[in-house]
């Protein structure tokens, strides 16, 4: 197996590593459907366990990205590889800016409220939240589509 090999496998691997869980985040709070606090609180543990490794994975995936554009200097001339690496950037930057603010009152509203009930106000803060998280996830199958079809 030669470096760039070893790369490529490294990348696919980020890949399954890193989007997988991070397709599946909202889902787990969504589908699961917790009829209380106890079990929507359990599910965002499970949600930031599964963000863990798409922390994981999207590092190493900008990472080799990156490293086998140098390698394939020829890359940086092609718009599959500008437009993923711009989208990435633009996908990275929705963490901080996006949706840790609109994760920070739900993380609150876990801390202060008493009830078992769920409250109608994670109803409005969760729409939020997920609704950025769908878009970064429609980015994030934009760039598997140009990865493979490589289409300019």
């Amino acid at each position: 197996m030669t470096f760039y090999e070893f790369l490529v496998f490294i990348h696919i691997f980020s890949a399954i590593l890193g989007m997988g869980p991070g397709l599946v985040m909202t889902f787990v709070v969504t589908n699961v459907k917790p009829t209380n606090m106890t079990e929507l609180k359990h599910a965002f543990k499970i949600r930031n366990s599964l963000h863990i490794l798409t922390m994981v994975g999207g590092s190493l995936l900008l990472i080799t990205g990156i490293w086998m554009g140098f390698l394939n200097t020829y890359w940086f001339t092609q718009g599959w590889y500008i437009t993923s690496l711009i989208l990435f950037l633009i996908a990275l930057a929705f963490g901080p800016l996006l949706l840790k603010p609109r994760s920070k009152p739900i993380k609150r509203l876990f801390e202060v409220y008493n009830g078992e009930d769920i409250p109608g106000e994670y109803d409005t803060l969760s729409k939020k939240l997920f609704h950025i998280e769908h878009m970064e996830n429609i980015i994030f199958l934009i760039i598997i589509a140009l990865m493979i079809l490589k289409p300019f």
